[in-house]
């Protein structure tokens, strides 16, 4: 019997997106941002030298199609990517008016989404003062650190001694809808964090900001501060069922890998792992051992944006992708008959681009086990109703390109 596996590769997008041009990294518009191809012609240049060496090598993922997708989606030029594709490939638009994960997840999932997200603006302080004021209610404190735009890394650094003496919770943002709250493990103490997240979250979403990120750290000033696993997404609930609400609504099992169950609020997921991208690869393992038939797994791996996309790392983001095809290619001979693996990407994070927020392009969508074809220029919801129709379930929107 069939089950799918929809694993998301978070920020590797392939360029083309044809609304590029109304989406900024601060003054500068996305047109021309391309993730993969961008890291490709870096590397073969010999510009991405650090932790690694020479062309970028995917074996597994370009077999699959992905250099072919992302000359599809854009036209560029993808060295060393050129394998005749052994899969079912393709690229695919997003048509939700934003480029940020609740967005991309969601339209992948099968639902675009019906509203403009808020944001904060790039001032400081950045949030208006009833909204500090709830903040210091709900943590018990006088003040709060931070209230501006930030890299999560710096501002911990910068502030996390001051943190530590006052109490005061770091609260930041960025380019995207989202409220983040950085504080140390033992001192302030995770539970209190996420305790503060949860009890904020409402008043978050009632402003149709997209998430409210708990960013614990520990660590001293003597050997530094550095942030933990323990991470926590309280992200506003799709506004309608999802793929997996269709697959638990027809009787199947669904297990979620990472961030899914944060960012669905565990919207039809059975369970959920979370941790490193590491053991997130060896927890999609386990389950092509385990899931059961008719069941759907949906992994999202994140360090490709969190570390090195968000940071503008190329020679760390081409490390990512190379680690990540060696273990998709051990995962892909575990595949049984009637398997479905569907790797896309939910937008782009282009290392090379200005600023450090994400960019908008097309994602490639890269199929095993089914074959071999071009499905061509595709939208984000038929990659749910790809899924939905491979476990026999009936999608509401979107086509199957299988």
């Amino acid at each position: 019997m069939a089950r799918a596996f929809l694993v998301v590769m978070d920020s590797v997008g392939i360029g083309g997106a044809p609304d590029a041009g109304q989406f900024f990294n601060g003054n500068i518009p996305d047109t021309g941002a391309n993730t993969l191809a961008h890291i490709a012609q870096a590397c073969a240049a010999g510009d991405a030298e650090d932790g690694r060496s020479g062309p970028l090598k995917v074996p597994h993922l370009d077999a699959l199609g992905l250099g072919a997708a992302t000359r599809l989606a854009s036209g560029a030029d993808v060295p060393g990517l050129d394998a005749e594709p052994t899969g079912v490939w393709g690229a695919a638009t997003e048509h939700s008016p934003g480029k940020d994960t609740p967005s991309g997840h969601w339209e992948l999932a099968g639902v675009p989404v019906p509203w403009d997200w808020g944001y904060f603006p790039v001032t400081e302080p950045c949030f208006d003062a009833d909204l500090v004021a709830e903040v210091c209610r709900l943590a018990g404190t006088k003040g709060i650190l931070g209230n501006c735009h930030a890299s999560g890394t710096v501002i911990i650094n910068d502030l996390a001694e001051e943190h530590i003496r006052t109490g005061f919770p770091i609260c930041y943002t960025s380019a995207d809808s989202v409220f983040q709250i950085a504080a140390h493990e033992d001192h302030f103490g995770l539970d209190k964090l996420l305790k503060l997240c949860v009890d904020l979250a409402p008043t978050l979403h009632a402003m149709k900001i997209g998430r409210v990120i708990a960013r614990p750290f520990v660590g001293d000033a003597e050997n530094g501060f550095s942030r933990t696993t323990n991470r926590r997404d309280y992200a506003i609930a799709p506004p309608e069922k999802v793929l997996s609400n269709w697959v638990q609504d027809a009787g199947g099992k669904v297990h979620g890998v990472g961030k899914i169950g944060d960012i669905f609020t565990m919207a039809g997921i059975d369970d959920c792992t979370k941790g490193a991208d590491a053991k997130l690869m060896q927890d999609l393992h386990k389950l092509a051992d385990e899931a059961e038939d008719g069941s759907l797994t949906f992994a999202n791996f994140v360090e490709f944006d969190s570390l090195y996309g968000h940071r503008r790392d190329i020679s760390g983001y081409a490390r990512a992708l190379e680690w990540f095809d060696a273990g998709i290619g051990q995962f892909m001979d575990k595949m049984r008959d009637g398997d479905l693996l569907l790797l896309t990407a939910d937008h782009g994070n282009d290392p090379s681009w200005s600023g450090t927020d994400h960019t908008r392009e097309r994602v490639p969508v890269l199929c095993a086990g089914v074959g071999a074809k071009e499905a061509g220029l595709l939208n984000f919801v038929d990659v749910a109703a790809t899924v939905a129709t491979h476990l026999g379930v009936t999608p509401p929107r979107g086509r199957s390109f299988l």
